[in-house]
């Protein structure tokens, strides 16, 4: 079948639909329907169905015969470790590491909370969580005291498992001080802690509530995979809220195996067995979704990977993983190879490499631009297919079907809406807009199978944050457009769309052209405020290595591209060269803090900001140009 005979089914008859893809997983009991309505806008699926997560990740696929198959491959360029794990391997660990936690009293429903580096034990923990039916959250190794404080005051979990430490090139990361003092911090206060001592530092336990990882699984009995409700939260993820306190996302078992077992094929063209990679980190949802869970609930091999796109030791660490691997599909953020293009601007170092396993890239976690996306595809020979969708989705809302069929790829566009996604572009009133204009994205309610029905113990944040905007959607909070063939440009966050006197224009509209200069490597535009216009763009440009050129002219050459491209009425004069961008430790670049410091109204400090020091540079580059305010 096409992509558009399968999506017009869905729309048909979503309730068939979905209750067919749940065949693929196996139930204790089966659901009797699939989507449940709860009344004003709240939503449910597989609700009366019984099933576990760890069973269909890891105990069906021994139990099928393939146990000797690798789950998962452990590759550290910082340590130097490669390590394959079985999934027979797989099922002994987790079930022995959950009969461990059940013997000090983790039930179902219990939170935990999981505070590790990209290593193998980090998804062992989240399974053996989800073989008990306990729920847990995911907090991104290294994360500050604070941020880790408030997220365990509220989860309240009754354990926290956590590594001794991180590694990054060149430094280590102490863990084990940053989560004393959020213990100290907090309100909550954890039964006991599991930690994971790695060669690189050994950390002091603290007697009588910190238990080391292996001691503490000497000797226990295995646990059997606990049955939970298809509602059953499966995990809470934090994400950062526009009021500064994080909003936990919510996961349910039932839908979040369903859908995600069907996107590793049909999106990204795995059959089981296949080695699928996603170069990201567990404390993510890309790292929930497709680095733990999607690929092994598929039967897939996947990668964890603790390193980065560049220093570890170059740039052509991706090349040598991707072939070393026998990589089929591989997934990450526009921003690393923005980090490749910059080190190695004519990707020469993937000529040391035969990467003819791979069959395509997938692009999400950003927009990519076009310029990123055309110098992928001509070096790595593969299709290039950008995707888009968020951590409360936690699968794709649009990208290119490729399992089903490749559509044409438009250059900057993710393709179309997938089947449970009826993706429209609203104005401020709530009506749809007509193709090629620009208005806020919004999805009809009900969303699929394995997105968010609510946030952890906040109905009402949800409400507010999500479903009131547009009555009978959920508001994405991106602006953008589709075109006369149903593809849909994802132009900017919301926020990022400013109104140069009275016209609506996209940074990311912007960052496209600056992007397309052939000495910049990175890029972002923000929108500042103005007395006369009521807003300015200011672009910021990150050069590639080894330009040589006088900065002037090349802001001179820049400014020149938008005028030409998108017209006088962007009004694009002030653009500054700056050796980085303030970006979280995902890769997302922190545009609405850059507007607070050029506007010098107050911010609270992200928590997922990456290196502090950058905004003093960015607000240094602001006064350079002569913006005052900052």
């Amino acid at each position: 079948m096409a992509y558009e005979d399968i999506y017009e089914g869905w729309k048909q008859d979503p309730e068939s639909f979905w209750m067919e893809q749940a065949r693929a997983i196996d139930w204790d009991t089966a659901p009797g329907k699939a989507l449940f309505d709860k009344g004003d806008n709240l939503y449910e699926w597989f609700s009366d169905g019984m099933v576990n997560t760890c069973y269909n990740a890891v105990d069906r696929h021994v139990e099928a015969g393939h146990g000797a198959r690798t789950a998962i491959i452990h590759d550290s360029p910082i340590t130097g470790i490669k390590q394959k794990i079985s999934y027979a391997q797989l099922r002994s660990r987790v079930a022995r590491l959950a009969g461990a936690l059940r013997a000090k009293g983790i039930e179902k429903g219990d939170r935990v909370i999981i505070y590790m580096p990209m290593v193998p034990e980090a998804l062992e923990a989240m399974l053996a969580c989800s073989r008990l039916g306990a729920i847990h959250s995911v907090v991104f190794g290294g994360f500050a005291a604070h941020e880790l404080a408030v997220r365990i005051d509220d989860a309240k979990p009754k354990a926290i498992i956590a590594a001794s430490c991180g590694l990054e090139p060149g430094r280590v990361v102490h863990y084990k001080p940053l989560l004393d003092g959020a213990i100290d911090q907090a309100t909550h206060k954890p039964d006991f802690c599991v930690i994971f001592q790695r060669e690189e530092e050994v950390a002091h336990l603290e007697e009588g509530r910190d238990v080391d990882w292996h001691a503490f699984q000497y000797g226990v009995e295995m646990a059997d995979c606990v049955p939970v409700e298809g509602n059953h939260p499966a995990y809470i993820l934090y994400t950062s809220g526009t009021t500064g306190a994080p909003k936990g996302v919510v996961r349910h078992t039932g839908g979040h195996l369903v859908a995600l077992n069907w996107t590793m094929k049909n999106i990204y063209n795995v059959d089981p067995g296949d080695v699928f990679w996603a170069a990201s980190d567990v404390g993510w949802v890309v790292g929930h979704s497709y680095i733990c869970y999607a690929p092994l609930i598929h039967g897939n091999t996947t990668i964890v990977f603790e390193g980065k796109p560049v220093g570890t030791p170059d740039a052509g660490t991706f090349w040598r993983v991707i072939s070393e691997h026998n990589v089929r599909s591989f997934f990450t953020a526009p921003t690393a190879f923005r980090a490749i293009k910059r080190d190695d601007p004519k990707g020469e170092l993937i000529k040391n490499y035969d990467i003819s396993c791979l069959r395509a890239l997938y692009l999400a976690g950003e927009r990519a631009d076009p310029d990123t996306i055309e110098w992928a595809r001509d070096i790595m020979g593969v299709p290039v297919y950008d995707h888009w969708w968020q951590t409360e989705t936690g699968w794709t809302i649009a990208g290119n079907p490729a399992g089903i069929e490749a559509l044409p790829v438009k250059t900057g566009s993710p393709t179309v809406a997938m089947p449970g996604y009826d993706v429209q572009i609203l104005d401020e009133a709530g009506h749809e807009m007509p193709a090629g204009e620009l208005g806020a994205i919004a999805v009809k309610l009900p969303l699929p199978p394995g997105t968010l029905p609510t946030l952890w113990n906040a109905e009402d944040r949800f409400r507010k944050s999500y479903l009131d905007t547009f009555p009978g959607y959920y508001e994405t909070g991106d602006a953008g457009m589709k075109d006369e063939d149903g593809y849909l440009w994802i132009m900017a966050r919301t926020d990022d769309v400013i109104n140069v006197a009275g016209h609506r224009l996209s940074t990311g509209g912007m960052e496209e052209v600056l992007a397309a200069h052939p000495d910049v490597a990175e890029c972002a535009v923000i929108g500042v405020s103005d007395e006369l216009k009521g807003q300015l763009p200011v672009g910021f440009l990150c050069l590639t290595k080894g330009v040589n050129r006088d900065h002037a002219e090349i802001v001179k050459e820049c400014v020149a591209m938008v005028r030409d491209q998108i017209g006088p009425v962007a009004a694009f004069k002030l653009a500054v060269v700056v050796d980085r961008l303030p970006k979280t430790r995902s890769g997302k670049i922190l545009r609405a803090i850059m507007v607070k410091i050029a506007d010098g109204t107050e911010f609270k400090m992200p928590a997922t900001i990456d290196d502090p020091v950058i905004l003093d540079e960015i607000k240094d580059a602001l006064q350079t140009i002569g913006y005052a305010k900052a």
